[in-house]
C-alpha cells in the first residue's frame, strides 16, 4: 500500500523535495530525488535517517566528506557492453573520475568508520578496482591525449609524423629563399591555403617554379603554390595522420574492451555517487530548517514536541519573522484529536505541520523538532485538506468530499493516519454535522489515528465522550483577538465569531440581530467555550508565573545550604583548631612547671622522668584520639554531616561534664613498699621504694621519681 498522491499535494511534499534538489550536485543525484516516496518499512526509514544524521554531522565537524561531484556515466556503461564498440576520449574521462572519487570515499569511510558506521555500510560490498584507473592513465594522459606511448606502433608513427613535420619546413624554406632571390615572389612571399603553407609566385613566373598550384588573388596578379618538395613531404604526412587516426581508434577499442568485466562494478559505483548526492542534500536541507532524527518507535505512538512545519519556518527565517512551534501527542490512549477554534488561528496550519511531518519522516528526511520527539510509521496516510473543488468533474466542495469520505471508510484501519481540515462542511450545519458525526465514529471504531480541526459542537461534544478520543483548541488572545498560534490539549475552543465580526468593524448593532437568529443555548454554550478558554489561558499563565517562583526558591534555597554547610565545615574546623591549641596550652603548662623544678632542685634524674611520664600520657592520648578518628571516618560513610554535628557537639558536651566531675580511682587498692606499679596513662613499669603521706617513690631502675598515690595503677 502506497501513500495516496492527493495526500503528497495536500501536504506540499513535493515543495519540500523542490528545496532539497536544489542542493544536488548531480543529475543523477536530482533524478533519485524526484521519484523520492515515503517508505512503509520500518528499519529501511530507519536506515535512510541515520545515514542524512550522520552527514549532517559531519558538515560540523572536520571530517569532511570527500567532493562526490561526477557526471553520468550511463550512457558509457551501455557502450561498454556492445561487442567490438569504442567510446570516445571524454568518455574515459568520466569513467575515471567515478572510480576515482569512489575508492577516496571508501577509503575515507573505512579511516572514519566509527563516526559514519551506517554510510560506511554502503561501501561494505564495494570492491577497490585500481586497475581501471591504471590501465586509462596508461593510454591517455592529465590533458586528455592520447599518450606517444600507448603502443609501440602509434610512438613509430608519431615520430614519422615529427620527422616529416620538419622535412616539410626545412623544404619550404629552401623552395622560399631560392625562388625569392631569383625574384619570382611577390612582396608578401607567402600565404596559407586549406591550412598549407604556399609560395605567393607573381602570375608571369608561374611555369618557373615547380609545384602544384593551389590558387591565386582575385586580380590573377599572384598565383599560389605549393612547392614540389613540400609538396612530396606533406602526401606523406597525410598518410601518417591517418595511421594515426586508425591506431588510435584500436587503441580506443581495445581500452574499451578492457573495461566490459567491470560493468557491474562502474554501476555500483555510480549508484553509491548518486546515494551520496542524495543524502548530502538532505543532510543540507536539515541544517537549514535546523532538523534532527527524533526517536523512532515500532509501537503506535507519536509525541511531537516543538515541530516547525519546515516550508513555513525556512520562509519566516528569510523574511526574519517568528515562527511558531507546536507540540501533540497520539498514542493508544488518545487517538483522535478534535481541533477547534478561530479561524486564522493555526488549525490547518497544526493540521499540517503533522502530516507533512510525517511523510518527510518516511521518506528518510530530518525533521525541525525537539530531540525528545517520538513518532511512530503508518501504513497509510490519509488527507483532505483545502477546498477540493472540481470543475472538471462538475463536482461541488462537499460532493467532492463525501467521496473523499468514501475513500477514507475503505483504508481506514488501525495502521492509518487520517488528517481532514475542517470536517463535515460543505452541507447544512446540522445534516452534515450528523452524518460527519457518523463518519469520526467509525474512524474510531477501527482505530486509526487521526487529526480533525472543526468547528462543529456535535463533533466537540463527541471528542469530549470517548475515551480514546480528545478535544484540543488552537489559543486566542481575547483582549487583542489575535492567535497566538498555541495548541491546547484538553478542551475545546470557541470560535470566537461575533469577537472577531466586532474587531472587523461590523456594528454591534447587527452583532446582537445576529445573537437573537440562532438558539440562546448555542450562544451560551459558545460563551462557556470562550469563557473556559480564557480561564485556561489565566490558568497557564498564573502556573507558569508559580514555576518560575519555584524555581527561584529552589536556587535560594540551595545557595542557602550550600552557604549553610560552609559556615558548618568551618566552625568544625574551628573547633578542632581551638581544641588542639588547648591541648598544646596544656602540654606547655607541663613542661613549664617541670622546668620550674629541675631550675630549683637540678636534678636531672627526676627531669628525665617527668619528661618521660609526659611523652608517655602524650602518646597515650593521641592513640586514643587516632582509635576515635578511625572510628569516626566508619561512621562518615553512614551518616550526613548534621548526623556527624550533632555527634560531635554531644562528645564535646560530654568532656566537660566529665572534666567537673571528680573522679575517684583506687579506693578500694592499698598500695605497700614493693609494689609493681605505673604512672596512669604510661607504659613503663617500678617498684614503690618509699610511701610518704599521699605520695609514693617510684624506683626505674635507672631513676626514680615522686608521684601522688592517685595516680598509680596496680600491675599484677
Amino acid at each position: 500500500m502506497a501513500i495516496p498522491k492527493k495526500t503528497l499535494e495536500d501536504l506540499e511534499f513535493d515543495v519540500v523535495v523542490d528545496n532539497i534538489l536544489t542542493y544536488c550536485v548531480t543529475s543523477h543525484g536530482k533524478e533519485k530525488l524526484k521519484s523520492l516516496k515515503p517508505s512503509l518499512v520500518f528499519d529501511q526509514i530507519n536506515f535512510s535517517l541515520d545515514l542524512v544524521s550522520e552527514y549532517l554531522s559531519s558538515l560540523d565537524n572536520d571530517n569532511n566528506f570527500p567532493n562526490h561531484f561526477f557526471e553520468s556515466i550511463s550512457k558509457e556503461i551501455k557502450i561498454i557492453q556492445i561487442l567490438n564498440s569504442q567510446l570516445e576520449i571524454d568518455s574515459f574521462r568520466k569513467i575515471k573520475t567515478v572510480v576515482e572519487l569512489t575508492i577516496l570515499h571508501i577509503k575515507f569511510l573505512k579511516k572514519f568508520k566509527s563516526y559514519y558506521v551506517n554510510i560506511y555500510e554502503l561501501t561494505k560490498d564495494l570492491d577497490i578496482v585500481k586497475e581501471i584507473i591504471q590501465e586509462i592513465n596508461s593510454v591517455i594522459d592529465k590533458y586528455g591525449f592520447i599518450k606517444d606511448n600507448a603502443t609501440n606502433e602509434l610512438l613509430n608513427i608519431r615520430n614519422n609524423i615529427s620527422s616529416t613535420k620538419s622535412k616539410i619546413r626545412q623544404s619550404f624554406s629552401s623552395a622560399l629563399n631560392s625562388n625569392n632571390s631569383s625574384g619570382y615572389l611577390d612582396e608578401i612571399k607567402e600565404s596559407l591555403i586549406d591550412n598549407r603553407r604556399v609560395l605567393a609566385v607573381k602570375a608571369m613566373y608561374r611555369r618557373k617554379v615547380k609545384g602544384q598550384m593551389m590558387g591565386s588573388s582575385k586580380t590573377g596578379s599572384i598565383v599560389y603554390i605549393e612547392p614540389q618538395e613540400t609538396l612530396i613531404q606533406s602526401r606523406k604526412l597525410q598518410d601518417f595522420l591517418y595511421d594515426e587516426n586508425e591506431e588510435i581508434k584500436k587503441i580506443l577499442k581495445d581500452l574499451t574492451s578492457f573495461l566490459q568485466p567491470y560493468c557491474n562494478t562502474l554501476t555500483n559505483y555510480q549508484d553509491y555517487l548518486t546515494d551520496i548526492d542524495v543524502i548530502y542534500a538532505k543532510a543540507k536541507y536539515a541544517k537549514e530548517i535546523n532538523a534532527l532524527k527524533p526517536n523512532i518507535s515500532s509501537e503506535r505512538i507519536t509525541k511531537i514536541k516543538d515541530a516547525f512545519h519546515p516550508l513555513l519556518y525556512s520562509s519566516n527565517t528569510k523574511l526574519n519573522l517568528k515562527t511558531y512551534p507546536q507540540s501533540i501527542s497520539l498514542d493508544n490512549n488518545k487517538r483522535i484529536i478534535v481541533v477547534s477554534g478561530p479561524n486564522a488561528g493555526g488549525k490547518s496550519i497544526t493540521l499540517k505541520t503533522i502530516g507533512l511531518l510525517q511523510l518527510m519522516l518516511q521518506s528518510g528526511i530530518l525533521i525541525p523538532v525537539h530531540h525528545s520527539t517520538q513518532m511512530c510509521v503508518f501504513e497509510n496516510i490519509i488527507s483532505d485538506i483545502g477546498d477540493n473543488q472540481s470543475i472538471e468533474n462538475q463536482l461541488s466542495t462537499y460532493s467532492y468530499r463525501l467521496k473523499n469520505m468514501n475513500s477514507f471508510l475503505k483504508k481506514c484501519n488501525s495502521k492509518t493516519l487520517f488528517l481532514i481540515d475542517e470536517f463535515g462542511t460543505g452541507s447544512d450545519p446540522e445534516l452534515g454535522g450528523a452524518l460527519a458525526e457518523i463518519f469520526l465514529e467509525v474512524f474510531y471504531e477501527r482505530e486509526s489515528f487521526g487529526v480533525i480541526t472543526t468547528h462543529y459542537s456535535n463533533l466537540k461534544l463527541l471528542a469530549n465522550e470517548l475515551p480514546h478520543m480528545s478535544n484540543a483548541n488552537m489559543q486566542f488572545n481575547d483582549k487583542t483577538l489575535e492567535p497566538t498560534f498555541n495548541l491546547v490539549l484538553g478542551q475545546a475552543g470557541s470560535s470566537f465569531t461575533f469577537e472577531v465580526a466586532q474587531k472587523n468593524g461590523i456594528p454591534y448593532s447587527i452583532i446582537n440581530r445576529a445573537k437573537k437568529k440562532i438558539e440562546r443555548g448555542k450562544v451560551r454554550f459558545d460563551a462557556t467555550i470562550a469563557k473556559l478558554q480564557k480561564q485556561r489561558v489565566q490558568l497557564d499563565k498564573t502556573a507558569s508565573s508559580l514555576k518560575q517562583e519555584e524555581d527561584k526558591f529552589k536556587k535560594e534555597n540551595e545557595k542557602l545550604n550550600l552557604t549553610n554547610d560552609k559556615i558548618k565545615s568551618k566552625l568544625v574546623n574551628y573547633q578542632e583548631l581551638f581544641d588542639s591549641n588547648q591541648r598544646m596550652i596544656t602540654v606547655g603548662n607541663k613542661l613549664n612547671d617541670i622546668s620550674e623544678r629541675y631550675f630549683n632542685n637540678g636534678k636531672k634524674r627526676i627531669l628525665i622522668s617527668e619528661l618521660l611520664n609526659l611523652v608517655d600520657t602524650l602518646n597515650s592520648k593521641r592513640k586514643k584520639i587516632n582509635f576515635s578518628k578511625a572510628k569516626l571516618e566508619k561512621k562518615k560513610v553512614k551518616k550526613t554531616k548534621e548526623v556527624l554535628e550533632k555527634e560531635l557537639h554531644s562528645i564535646r558536651k560530654q568532656k566537660k561534664k566529665n572534666k567537673l566531675k571528680p573522679v575517684k580511682k583506687h579506693l578500694n587498692i592499698v598500695f605497700k613498699i614493693g609494689d609493681k606499679v605505673r604512672i596512669e596513662g604510661s607504659t613503663t613499669v617500678g617498684v614503690i621504694d618509699n610511701i610518704e603521706k599521699n605520695n609514693a617513690i617510684i624506683n626505674y631502675d635507672t631513676f626514680t621519681t615522686k608521684t601522688n598515690i592517685s595516680k598509680l595503677e596496680f600491675v599484677k
